[in-house]
């Protein structure tokens, strides 16, 4: 449940900058697949949405997966609705089973990493035969989980709090189809 009210959340986005309009996404997205599907198309890959930010952006990017692939889901969680990550809330693990599968994990936002580092290397134990992680935004900063990589990025926002596109500003605005900087 948010913290904030409807009327709350509508004046954060009244106050906030647009970073991304629908166009720098959709050609993000197109660029995503395109790289996508040159490394995957031949795989019979397992494709993974982390939910409930990669959401949108996931629908988005599979629907330009012209490919034979299978789409499960995990929800996994740091924030429960906050600007800041706590510890690791695992709601729903992998869905199907990743077992000798190559896998795809698709989230919405590569931030400092530790989500999605968590994400991967839970399916490695699993025994996913090969994971592959994409992400629509990448946050521009030096405090990344260290070594890890994200192979798929579709675009690049400055370290600021972001929300739109499957990425929520406590709980609100994953539905935007643009890309807003929260005001400092």
């Amino acid at each position: 449940m948010s913290t904030i009210t409807a009327e709350q959340a509508l004046a954060v986005l009244r106050e906030a900058e647009l970073i991304c309009t629908p166009q720098q996404i959709e050609t993000a997205l197109d660029r995503m697949a395109a790289a996508i599907t040159s490394e995957l198309e031949s795989c019979d890959p397992l494709v993974l949405i982390v939910m409930s930010g990669a959401f949108i952006p996931a629908a988005q990017l599979l629907s330009r997966l012209n490919f034979p692939l299978r789409v499960g889901y995990l929800h996994a969680t740091r924030y429960r609705g906050a600007t800041r990550g706590g510890d690791m809330d695992w709601i729903a693990p992998p869905r199907p089973a990743v077992s000798g599968q190559v896998v795809l994990v698709v989230d919405d936002i590569f931030d400092e990493g530790d989500t999605l580092q968590a994400i991967l290397n839970a399916v490695r134990q699993q025994g996913a035969a090969a994971v592959y992680s994409a992400a629509l935004v990448n946050k521009r900063h030096n405090r990344k989980v260290p070594g890890l990589t994200v192979d798929f990025i579709g675009l690049e926002v400055p370290d600021r709090y972001v929300f739109g596109c499957g990425m929520d500003y406590q709980e609100y605005w994953r539905n935007l189809p643009t890309i807003y900087a929260a005001r400092d």
